[in-house]
């Protein structure tokens, strides 16, 4: 899963009751090669979030759960001592970061089942669609404006969303491939909710990176938390190795790579973030075949090099247009 701070949604967020006057993203002529490496650095920790579910080997409502409830070990603290050294956040912060949480804990539970339907690359490549709901859903609650491309990709990116979950055949080690991209994008809807919530509350304060996150991380605790008790169950007693599967995820899926992400697209311009972020979803795909031994077909590789093809072109900052030239005055 990753995180794209979408240039159309600068402006819903600006115009919200906040602290701060609104400041427009850096140009994207210059971007800073070391807001560059930790915003590589974050999708590259992001990638292994599918590996890591699929190797615990439990059911999408005990993963979700445990993995925002390991993850309030670190979050807990980090949030604390923000709140100690900057005062405590106001409630609309906290109130925006918790309607927030509901949306991810959404998201977590639909994606969670996706990797285990359809596999941890493709379930990687389907989550990518939230680059595009965010600036809509945006259009939907604001009615700003969306560029025509972004708009032209949706119907391109649910074509690639049915060849990634096997319209056309799947690999037989995935028991439901086209449920599995169902309910990705599905999650990538939730996903895109959950940003266009947070970044709403984020904006209220500058100096709280921490509280905001782990609010919204509790909220998805609680989330994810009734839905399982509701249906499957929350599992207390797992082995060993599932334990341990669920602890680095929710170090790095839940706390390295959204820090790491958050510091890096601060200092890059929208358009310049989301080129980069596709590097989770192709190193998702790698990561599946290499160390979980999955064979995605022809159709649904070519599925997957389609969404994120979409993705690029949809939210890519368009090239600054050339003024003609003016001839000479003479005499």
């Amino acid at each position: 899963m990753f995180v794209i701070a979408a240039g159309s949604v600068d402006a819903v967020t600006a115009s919200l009751d906040t602290r701060r006057p609104y400041v427009p993203a850096p140009s994207p002529l210059s971007p800073d090669p070391r807001a560059v490496g930790t915003l590589l650095a974050g999708a590259a920790a992001l990638s292994w979030t599918g590996i890591l579910v699929a190797l615990a080997g439990t059911d999408a409502a005990t993963a979700s759960f445990w993995r925002c409830a390991l993850a309030l070990v670190v979050l807990g603290p980090l949030a604390w001592r923000e709140a100690r050294r900057h005062g405590r956040p106001d409630a609309g912060m906290v109130g925006w970061a918790a309607l927030a949480g509901v949306l991810l804990g959404t998201d977590f539970l639909l994606w969670t089942r996706s990797v285990l339907d359809a596999g941890a690359g493709i379930a990687n490549v389907v989550l990518s669609v939230q680059v595009v709901a965010l600036p809509l859903l945006a259009w939907l609650v604001s009615g700003t404006r969306v560029p025509r491309r972004q708009l032209l990709a949706a119907p391109v990116l649910l074509a690639g969303i049915a060849l990634a979950g096997g319209v056309l055949g799947s690999a037989g080690d995935t028991p439901a491939p086209v449920r599995g991209a169902v309910l990705g994008a599905l999650a990538g809807l939730a996903y895109a909710g959950y940003l266009f919530l947070q970044r709403a509350g984020a904006r209220r304060s500058a100096v709280h990176v921490f509280t905001p996150v782990a609010v919204a991380t509790a909220s998805a605790a609680v989330t994810t938390g009734l839905a399982g008790v509701a249906t499957t169950g929350i599992a207390v007693s797992l082995p060993a190795p599932t334990w341990m599967w669920l602890a680095l995820l929710a170090v790095t899926g839940q706390v390295v790579a959204w820090v790491l992400i958050g510091r890096g697209s601060a200092g890059l311009a929208p358009g310049t973030t989301a080129a980069l972020l596709l590097v989770h979803p192709v190193l998702s795909v790698v990561l599946g075949v290499v160390v979980l031994g999955e064979s995605p077909t022809v159709a649904q590789l070519a599925g997957s090099a389609l969404v994120v093809a979409t993705v690029w072109a949809a939210t890519r900052a368009p090239l600054p247009r050339r003024r003609p030239a003016v001839a000479p005055a003479v005499g």
